[in-house]
């Protein structure tokens, strides 16, 4: 067995199609995939269709932006084998989607004030219809350099970052009430990389809330967060899980399957029904 469950498409703010990803994912041997693109369970009945075309089990999976209020911070909510209505998440995150969108198109406004070319037609093509659109498409517009050179993150931190034009951001979900609509839907509610957004201090009140696991294996961890991923998960009773947080080009140049989840009775045995 050999799964990734962090993976995203285009559906959110992947480089590559749903089709794409699964060819690449059995390539790569992978034998469980879920797609966690954020805030939509959009392409679901795609991916299983295709997902049993190449081979591949797939999970459905979101991945919600989410905040904690308390602390001040953000924090990502992963969901897992929810039910095909969804219809808890949708509603959750419709919302927070039409924000995304219309500030994304603002930020392409502001963008191009400073003399920058970005036609509003051009990147509203970047998505399919009533699609979402996201910074990397403006981003996979403005420039042909690879997200991991120089030229790139420089652009992306004068425009995005540090008081930049496009800089600023919108509203985000309540994370318990990401929780909550996880499990409504009858899906499990697992953390998603605690160090990369300094959630750990979270994890302890979202277990009385209903979480049932934290992300180990991600890019950014370390063996240190390892360690106290380790920790937290026994403390709490909590499984883990893991994956590549595969994004294409859009995205750091990781492989599918260079990072995968620890065996997982719970959520390997799980199947769309």
């Amino acid at each position: 067995m050999k799964a990734d469950l962090h993976v995203h498409s285009r559906y959110s703010d992947g480089a590559d199609s749903v089709r794409e990803v699964l060819q690449r994912a059995t390539e790569a041997g992978i034998t469980h995939l879920s797609f966690v693109d954020h805030d939509t369970t959009d392409g679901l009945e795609e991916v299983v269709a295709l997902g049993e075309e190449y081979g591949v089990t797939v999970i459905p999976g979101i991945e919600i932006s989410a905040y904690d209020f308390k602390r001040n911070r953000k924090v990502h909510m992963l969901g897992y084998n929810y039910g095909s209505d969804a219809r808890h998440l949708r509603a959750l995150c419709r919302p927070l989607l039409e924000r995304r969108h219309l500030h994304t198109l603002e930020q392409a406004r502001k963008i191009r004030e400073t003399g920058l070319s970005l036609d509003e037609e051009q990147v509203l093509a970047m998505v399919p219809e009533g699609g979402i659109v996201y910074k990397q498409h403006l981003m996979d517009l403005l420039t042909d350099a690879p997200f991991e050179s120089a030229d790139y993150q420089q652009l992306y931190r004068s425009l995005f970052k540090d008081g930049g034009p496009a800089s600023g951001d919108i509203r985000y979900i309540d994370v318990f009430d990401a929780v909550r609509a996880i499990k409504a839907d009858g899906g499990f509610a697992v953390i998603a990389h605690p160090g990369q957004l300094d959630s750990y201090e979270l994890i302890p009140e979202l277990a009385t809330a209903g979480l049932d696991g934290i992300e180990r294996h991600h890019p950014d961890h370390t063996p240190e967060d390892y360690e106290r991923v380790d920790r937290l998960a026994a403390e709490f009773s909590l499984f883990t899980t893991g994956g590549s947080d595969y994004h294409g080009r859009y995205g750091t140049p990781i492989a599918l399957g260079e990072f995968t989840s620890p065996d997982n009775p719970l959520l390997m045995s799980c199947k769309h029904s």
